[in-house]
């Protein structure tokens, strides 16, 4: 299933043809759906699983219908041949209605509010899933997709207010939620929702170096993330649970893993020599501003990276440091095949930040470039200089450390304001699916009743409105015909007979006498004919 997924994925990125983007997207989303039920025997898996193919599934309709719109109004059928066509889609009346399709299907599968709820519950998968799909790589189809698009649709009114609009909502209400959890997977699945809600704002933002802010952050992510989660299935599988709250002291027992895990947590607060700490001084660099929209988003950005910092921290240091915690299986070092994962990713976000200049030269860069639609060389390096970004990021660390030092507080804060606010989406998913199911049921007894001659009646009803509709509303209606002269007392007889004939069947109790009175009505008309 990995397999099948990785494939899909590599389709996805690679396919030119609208068609075979469509396709491949879809293909992912069910393999998800296999891979978040793996352990079909649980109800809560196959719940999750269902719900990530129905909200994913719908998103994939909707991106169907957006990709038949840039068709109509382009022309074009590829990707490659999209990015020639200047604004004649920034220019078109169907403009808003094309964004807006195309961002259900990527406001879906990257998880954004209020779509959200399918990828924490897809934490019911396997972690190594957890860890690929749901962290760095199937989450991130629909913000590649938004940058795919980004040269012919980005820069108008409509791309800069509802990209940063739910971007910057999705990241408060990840981070937020995220403090709010005990569960490892859970905590490090908010901020990925938190992550994705900050890289769909920045594609969105519209300001110089806003995409090089993306991109590096896109890259940095999917290192500290991938491994972060890791060490969750690691912490897991050795000591039998992921509750932070039930674990404690293990740096003696599990050293590679703590290794990794704090290798990854400081790229991910963003701290000097990792590549996450570029990220950071992009993202800053990119939202501050003198204007009101600029103030704000870089609060939100503040906020947002601050909680994702005492996240990160959470999951790197709680379940290592302070006293040993009894856990259900004695806690030791997992084989070499399970942490060499975590440790390679923590490494390379290390190594990026050390060897900024090849990394940018091989990966941010080119993709920069592709994202704005022309040369954007990216040229920060780990060397922390003194500027607005480089403070903006002392309040981030210093906010982050305060709500780490109060995390408790924090977290209960948070589990008496989400009990004051009462169900969210993943209520209102299960409440949507059963009157789905109840509708569907009244509509199937109604239409659906079991007598044969209710559907007879139906079909020819459809069948004549099929039929005269369309005449009458065009006014195509045949010419009546007109009526013979001189008709003889014999012939009146049979179109007498005809109408006594019809009556009969109309009054007729039972079939055969139906029947029978149907074959007079078919003589006299068979005879009239004769006649005439």
């Amino acid at each position: 299933f990995i397999l099948l997924f990785m494939g899909a994925m590599l389709g996805l990125v690679v396919s030119d043809s609208f068609l075979m983007l469509f396709v491949y997207w879809e293909l992912t989303s069910i393999t998800s759906f296999l891979l978040i039920g793996f352990d079909h025997e649980r109800e809560a898996a196959r719940r999750s699983a269902l719900q990530a193919l129905v909200v994913t599934g719908v998103g994939g309709l909707s991106l169907l219908a957006g990709l038949i719109f840039l068709w109509n109004m382009t022309g074009v059928t590829q990707l490659s041949l999209l990015v020639n066509v200047d604004d004649t889609l920034r220019n078109s009346p169907f403009y808003l209605a094309a964004l807006l399709l195309l961002l259900g299907g990527a406001f879906t599968k990257s998880a954004q509010f209020p779509f959200h709820f399918w990828l924490p519950n897809a934490m019911e998968a396997p972690t190594p899933v957890s860890a690929y799909l749901h962290s760095a790589t199937m989450v991130k189809a629909g913000v590649y997709l938004l940058m795919r698009l980004n040269p012919v649709m980005g820069g108008t009114t409509a791309w800069e207010i509802l990209l940063p609009f739910f971007g910057g909502v999705t990241l408060l209400a990840g981070t937020l939620l995220a403090i709010r959890q005990t569960d490892l997977k859970l905590m490090l699945a908010y901020t990925t929702m938190a992550s994705l809600g900050l890289l769909v704002m920045l594609t969105g933002f519209g300001t110089p170096h806003a995409v090089e802010a993306a991109v590096l952050y896109l890259v940095a992510h999917s290192l500290f993330k991938g491994a972060l989660f890791m060490v969750a299935g690691l912490v897991d599988h050795e000591s039998g649970t992921r509750d932070v709250t039930r674990l404690g002291g293990l740096r003696e027992a599990m050293p590679i893993t703590f290794a990794a895990a704090l290798l990854a947590a400081l790229s991910r607060g963003g701290l000097p020599l990792f590549f996450g700490f570029l990220a950071k001084e992009e993202i800053y660099y990119a939202l501050a501003g003198g204007n009101l929209r600029s103030i704000l988003f870089t609060l939100v950005a503040i906020v947002g990276n601050a909680l994702m910092f005492v996240v990160g921290f959470a999951v790197a240091l709680k379940p290592f440091l302070g006293r040993h915690v009894e856990t259900p299986k004695h806690a030791h070092e997992g084989p070499p095949l399970m942490w060499i994962g975590p440790v390679v990713l923590a490494a390379l976000g290390l190594l990026g930040g050390l060897l900024s200049g090849i990394a940018h030269h091989f990966i941010s860069t080119p993709m920069a470039g592709a994202v704005a639609g022309e040369p954007r060389p990216v040229e920060i390096s780990t060397i922390p200089h003194i500027g607005m970004p480089l403070l903006l990021s002392i309040v981030t660390v210093a906010l982050g450390i305060a709500i780490y030092r109060r995390l408790d507080d924090a977290r209960d804060m948070m589990v008496r304001l989400l009990a004051a606010i009462g169900g969210g989406p993943d209520r209102g998913f299960d409440h949507f699916i059963s009157g789905l199911v109840r509708l569907s049921v009244s509509v199937t007894r109604f239409v659906q009743p079991g007598r044969l001659e209710i559907y007879i009646t139906v079909s020819f009803i459809l069948v004549a409105f099929a039929l005269l509709a369309p005449a009458i509303v065009y006014g195509e209606l045949p010419d009546m015909p007109s009526w013979p002269s001189g008709v003889l007392f014999h012939e009146w007889a049979f179109f007498l007979l005809a109408a006594v004939g019809l009556f009969a069947v109309l009054r007729a109790s039972d079939r055969l006498t139906a029947i029978v009175s149907l074959g007079i009505q078919g003589f006299a008309v068979a005879v009239i004919f004769l006649l005439f």
